[in-house]
């Protein structure tokens, strides 16, 4: 991929404003727990982060799907992972489908102001019972005439606290398995909707995390995205999407890590000369790296793929497979060739270990990545 010089101004912009707006402050937001998401979001709007590849009748960029590579990568380059995951959901997971399978009243009343920054918004699926295994979750909407009746739990839901909108995936039929779901968008103030409690984590620490409870929540039947009973299949769609921007993040976080980490090993003395002309470092250094350049370029395969119009469900799992392994290495040396500096809770290094864990969990475990690579390997398509 040659980028063109529109996207090359277009990184500058972002990299600028997240200079800006977001990385003098994270220090502060991470010692918080929380981050202001109803005055940055707006700020992000400004430059048409929040919408790069919508239709620009409902506030969107219509832009290609470069800008979001380049949008996730330099996301990537802040010093905490807090923000990109609510960048990441806002953008690229709770919207999606919305966007693809909404009406256009729906789009209007939610997606738009999603885009302008002016509602935040969340992805729930992830239930106490059921994680990975989308095909277990429990919580239910009965329809009662022009209404849905929600009950049930949702855990792990990024944005949750300060959320406006929930987009959330409930079974509206009693078949069982991966049949009879829908996507609901269901508003955070509906009575019956509650907070349960703020969830506190390893990583992330600035990007809130809320268990939700549904009693008995009404909501309109005409709040449902796409096709009722359609729910499994477009929030597959809808992860896909999720995976392949954590790995562009993820690339991003990877590379500045290395670079930040040579930086410093440059300046350090020790034994009567820097640690970077310790030969050993250098090659370790540089063995990460080209794993970290190669994990890239077939990200820009996956974003090929994605501007063709090609189904990349396999290579998006195997990007994420491939990206939260690596990011793990990458944290745990970064660390160990700052010494004790590096794990000093304070130190970006130190951020960055507790933060890089989540890629291997969120949005697929490895294990259920492996299982679904599984199946197409014993059938023989792997390598289609």
């Amino acid at each position: 991929m040659f980028f063109t010089d529109e996207h090359r101004l277009f990184r500058q912009s972002v990299r600028g404003l997240l200079a800006r707006e977001v990385e003098p402050h994270i220090d502060e937001w991470e010692e918080g727990g929380t981050f202001p998401a109803h005055q940055l979001f707006p700020k992000l709007a400004e430059v048409g982060l929040l919408g790069l590849e919508y239709d620009p009748e409902y506030g969107g960029e219509g832009a290609d799907h470069w800008y979001t590579v380049i949008a996730c990568e330099e996301f990537g380059r802040l010093s905490c992972n807090g923000i990109p995951m609510a960048y990441n959901v806002q953008a690229n997971m709770a919207t999606p489908s919305l966007h693809a399978h909404g009406s256009p009243e729906l789009k209007k009343r939610f997606l738009a102001p999603a885009i302008r920054g002016e509602q935040v918004c969340s992805i729930a699926v992830t239930e106490p019972d059921a994680g990975s295994d989308v095909a277990g979750l429990r919580t239910k909407a009965v329809r009662d005439g022009d209404e849905w009746v929600i009950s049930g739990a949702k855990t792990y839901i990024t944005n949750g606290v300060q959320g406006d909108w929930l987009c959330l995936l409930a079974r509206t039929s009693e078949e069982g398995g991966y049949r009879g779901m829908s996507q609901i968008i269901v508003p955070t103030d509906t009575p019956g909707v509650t907070v349960s409690r703020s969830l506190r984590k390893l990583g992330n620490r600035c990007s809130d995390t809320a268990e939700f409870t549904f009693t008995e929540a009404r909501v309109p039947v005409e709040n449902t995205i796409g096709e009722i009973g359609r729910g499994f299949q477009q929030q597959m769609e809808q992860f896909q999407t999720e995976r392949i921007s954590a790995v562009y993040q993820a690339v991003g976080q990877m590379q500045t890590a290395l670079e930040r980490t040579v930086e410093y090993l440059k300046q350090r003395p020790a034994f009567g000369r820097s640690l970077i002309d310790n030969q050993h470092l250098q090659y370790t250094l540089t063995e990460l790296a080209a794993e970290v350049d190669a994990v890239r370029q077939y990200s820009y395969s996956c974003a090929e793929f994605i501007v063709a119009g090609q189904d990349v469900t396999r290579r998006a799992g195997n990007a994420k497979l491939l990206a939260g392994r690596l990011i793990r290495r990458v944290a745990d040396l970064c660390l160990q060739y700052h010494g004790g500096l590096g794990y000093m809770a304070e130190t970006w290094t130190s951020r960055f270990y507790r933060d890089s864990r989540l890629l291997s969990i969120g949005g697929g475990a490895d294990e259920v990545m492996l299982r679904v690579l599984s199946r197409d390997l014993v059938a023989g398509t792997f390598f289609d």
